[in-house]
């Protein structure tokens, strides 16, 4: 897979006989190398190679991870409260759900700006900048008056949670040992349905039973921003990093920046047509991720009647299934390839559809876990697969961006649901029209269906760089090479003038 990934790279040249070939290798690239299918202990127990994992390691991942996890519940508190914001600023609930959106377009902006800082100057300071200010914003929403206020703190949250991902999935990952990285993958993505999780315990303690409601669900939030940057604040950065850092400071006398604009045209020339794809990917999987989330506590709340118990339930339940299914496929990705595996979840939550958003009985919390197993299983893959594919100098930058981009390509997702959905309203048994209930089961079903499609064909079409080194050490060799090439055309383009 790495041989591949570098023909990728080598211009891109698009020639008709480079791309004939590269398309031929689609399907068969699929199919894993008997020396990569080694049942051992490691395989069967997904646990095995965490035992790899030192503490130096550990240490640098969970400080990801929590960043990571808090970035979700600062999101998902807003989708658990949309009825409850609805009635607080007398709006519909797709205008909340347009905060949602508002969100989701503004974080490549973070994403932009905190990626490079964390390539430039380390993951630590980024990450404490961002998670410190997402304290202060917590805060200010659980003030807001009115709904332009509420949209306004909602835009600069998207500025700053946009710009989470980048260093958190870089210091989590880039230090961690190859045989442990598709489990750690899938924990580390799981931290997002982990705050989803907990977003929906604290909702039921603290929302359902506080006198300021979800006001008090917004100031709750804050105060675990502040472990997180002290956590951050008492660690080195990744040995990685550092590695990196040394060397380009002694490849251009020690100046750091001219080493870092050199390499940022090296890698631009290089990675264009990756990064442009990892932006279609990233569309496919966050298309996925909302579309199936964002208006599920909706559609049990309002159409299905669901009280406030009984969708405590489902909703944790939904989150079990991610957090089981992320863990599961991330470590098999190890062994059957990121492509094939994401192939599988598409297919697996295809099948899901119809029992996650039509079963009326407690069946239903099967549906409801199955989907998000895939879905989610599915998004287990994404942090090691943006890495191994990301530029080994711009690792934040090109991943926490296309992650970013991709979200702001399905940023509507949930308000395109919310609005479809009210024009196909319920009625009840004396044929009356329903008050505000819609059928959003139909519409998430067939939205849901179509994403799937889109995921899969995507996926067929990608580049896999599996196994390969996250310690940069391998690519310093080929980089200078790249550096010097550089050099010696400007050089002959001199001596021609």
């Amino acid at each position: 897979m790495v041989s591949e990934y570098q023909r990728l790279l080598d211009g891109p040249k698009l020639k008709s006989s480079v791309i004939t070939r590269y398309i031929a290798t689609r399907i068969p690239g699929l199919i894993p190398q008997k020396s990569e299918l080694i049942f051992d202990q490691a395989f069967w127990n997904p646990f095995k190679p965490l035992t790899q994992v030192t503490l130096h390691q550990w240490n640098l991942f969970f400080a990801g991870f929590w960043c990571w996890t808090w970035d979700a519940f600062d999101y998902f508190s807003v989708s658990m409260n949309v009825s409850h914001l609805a009635k607080e600023f007398d709006v519909e609930a797709s205008d909340i759900t347009w905060g949602i959106t508002l969100v989701l377009m503004l974080r490549s902006v973070g994403a932009f700006v905190f990626g490079a800082l964390s390539d430039r100057y380390g993951r630590r300071y980024p990450l404490i900048t961002v998670m410190a200010i997402l304290a202060c914003l917590q805060i200010g929403l659980g003030f807001v008056q009115t709904y332009k206020q509420f949209l306004g703190v909602r835009a600069l949250f998207g500025i700053f949670m946009g710009g989470v991902f980048g260093p958190a999935y870089a210091i989590a990952l880039e230090d961690a040992p190859d045989v442990a990285h598709g489990i750690l993958s899938g924990i580390f993505q799981q931290g997002y349905a982990f705050g989803y999780l907990l977003v929906v315990v604290f909702q039921r303690a603290i929302t359902d039973n506080a006198s300021k409601s979800w006001r008090a669900l917004f100031w709750f939030s804050a105060g675990p921003c502040v472990i997180w940057v002290c956590w951050i604040w008492s660690l080195n950065e990744s040995n990685a990093f550092q590695l990196h850092h040394e060397h380009a400071k002694a490849t251009h006398q020690g100046d750091a920046t001219r080493a870092f604009v050199k390499q940022a045209q090296t890698a631009l020339k290089r990675y264009w047509l990756a990064a442009i794809y990892m932006v279609l990917m990233m569309a496919g999987f966050n298309f996925a991720s909302h579309g199936s989330q964002d208006l599920y506590p909706t559609l049990l709340t309002k159409q299905m009647d669901y009280g406030r118990d009984r969708s405590t339930v489902t909703n944790s339940v939904c989150n079990l299934g991610a957090i089981a299914g992320g863990v599961f496929i991330g470590h098999l990705s190890n062994y059957f390839g990121r492509r094939l595996m994401v192939i599988v979840c598409c297919i697996g939550g295809g099948a899901m559809v119809y029992p996650w958003a039509y079963v009326r009985s407690s069946a239903i919390n099967a549906g409801a876990f199955f989907m998000q197993f895939f879905v989610q299983g599915a998004w287990g893959i994404v942090p090691i697969h943006l890495a191994e594919l990301s530029p080994p100098e711009f690792r934040s930058f090109v991943g926490g961006l296309s992650y970013q981009l991709g979200n702001l390509a399905s940023s509507a997702s949930s308000t395109i649901e919310a609005t479809i959905g009210e024009r196909f309203p319920l009625y009840d048994d004396q044929g009356v029209k329903r008050q505000d209930v819609y059928d959003y089961a139909k519409v998430m079903a067939i939205f849901m269906g179509c994403v799937f499609g889109y995921l899969l064909l995507i996926m067929l079409i990608g580049p896999e760089n599996r196994h390969a080194d996250l310690s940069y050490q391998e690519q310093f060799e080929e980089f200078d090479r790249d550096l010097d090439d550089d050099e010696k055309e400007k050089a002959d383009h001199i001596e021609t003038v």
